[in-house]
């Protein structure tokens, strides 16, 4: 039994991942839970496609208005205390949202709100969480550490979250709101037991001061500018394509609704091996070959999806990019935490985090466009164009991550 926990979670990576890492199992699994029952209730409440879409918009928002300014907050608060706070508040908020539900007295408001702030909270908790793993796990054993948390994120917020997420909303649609609310609470008193507390930053400028020497240092080192912008035009090639993944699944691959679903898990069953094949090639290829592959292979995706018509190819291709989405996270993360400065760990970790969840804004507004002007495939042939294009530039580049 003691030789499994050390290949599972190795004594190197230290007592406090031993908290760190619970906390993240727990808490995806509750937001994979709410994964799949937030639609549902927004669906039970109004039919409305456009409100629907609307709760999913509500939700990135924050990171759109808050993120740059969450990242200097982090660099100049505790670290552990925020993380702590935003569960709590998180926790607060779905345990009111869900008695209500229970209680038959949420309007669509009280539901976007609720979202709002769930959003709010999450630019500070994910920004924090990025930086305090940094402080609490040796610095050659970081890899390991983004691993677990990785392959975690992969088959509980894909796999494991929202079938439990539709069952508890049979049972009753504010059940998974009230469970997701526990996950939190359970997060936040792991977190608690970290003992690392890193010294903040003193607030001797501006935030806005801070925010721009985030912007700043970023901008100067041209391997982890070259991350965020590679994260950015990937994230909007990406959300562009699958934008309309259910009518290219149903018109194109004549596949019917379960058979969806299986295509989409396709994707979540790769993902879970790309912790271990992460293991396998990072200590032979290293981490150029590995992100310099990822863009070819990325690329390569685009492509295929394009020209298939066949639903096994298309399944075999979401699959192996699943292995390249964990292992391009894991990789790319990892480099970008070794080469950032604690100090500004917070502030650059926003940049790229903004660069991901605005990529995918972009890329979601303009797939339907496309798809709908110029049919399904379009905005495949033009996700796999602007990856050749982000393969030239950040080709060269890259070897100074």
């Amino acid at each position: 039994m003691s030789s499994l926990r050390e290949i599972v979670l190795p004594s190197a990576l230290g007592a406090d991942f031993r908290r760190i890492w619970p906390a993240a199992i727990i808490s995806n699994l509750g937001d994979g839970a709410l994964l799949a029952a937030g639609p549902l209730l927004v669906a039970s409440i109004t039919s409305a496609p456009a409100a629907v879409g609307a709760a999913a918009f509500v939700q990135q928002l924050p990171w759109l208005l808050f993120a740059l300014f969450s990242g200097a907050l982090v660099d100049r608060l505790d670290r552990r205390a925020m993380i702590i706070a935003a569960d709590v508040f998180r926790a607060v908020v779905l345990a009111a949202l869900g008695a209500a539900v229970l209680l038959g007295t949420s309007p669509l408001w009280a539901i976007y709100l609720a979202l709002f702030l769930l959003g709010t909270a999450e630019t500070l908790a994910d920004n924090a969480s990025g930086a305090l793993l940094v402080s609490a796990v040796p610095k050659d054993q970081l890899g390991k550490a983004n691993s677990r948390l990785f392959a975690t994120g992969t088959v509980l917020q894909q796999l494991g979250g929202p079938p439990l997420g539709a069952l508890l909303f049979a049972a009753g649609a504010g059940v998974p709101l009230v469970f997701d609310a526990v996950t939190f609470a359970a997060a936040a008193v792991l977190i608690s037991r970290v003992s690392v507390r890193p010294a903040p930053e003193p607030a001797g400028t501006a935030l806005w001061t801070e925010v721009r020497a985030g912007l700043q240092w970023l901008w100067g080192h041209a391997g982890v500018r070259t991350l965020a912008w590679s994260i950015l035009v990937m994230n909007i090639t990406f959300c562009a394509a699958f934008a309309t993944w259910v009518l290219y699944a149903r018109e194109r691959l004549g596949l019917s609704d379960t058979q969806f679903g299986l295509l989409v898990a396709a994707g979540a069953v790769g993902g879970v091996f790309g912790m271990p094949v992460y293991h396998l090639l990072e200590p032979r290829v290293g981490t150029l070959a590995l992100l310099r592959a990822g863009l070819v292979l990325e690329t390569a995706v685009h492509l295929v999806l394009a020209l298939t018509r066949s639903p096994w190819v298309a399944g075999a291709t979401m699959a192996v990019f699943g292995v390249h989405a964990v292992v391009w996270g894991i990789v790319s993360t990892t480099a970008r935490q070794l080469a950032t400065p604690e100090p500004l760990m917070g502030r650059v970790n926003s940049v790229y985090l903004l660069a991901s969840v605005g990529g995918a804004a972009i890329g979601s507004a303009l797939g339907g466009v496309l798809a709908q002007q110029y049919g399904l495939t379009a905005p495949f042939f033009g996700a796999f164009g602007a990856m050749v294009v982000t393969i030239a530039v950040a080709w060269r580049p890259l070897r100074h991550v």
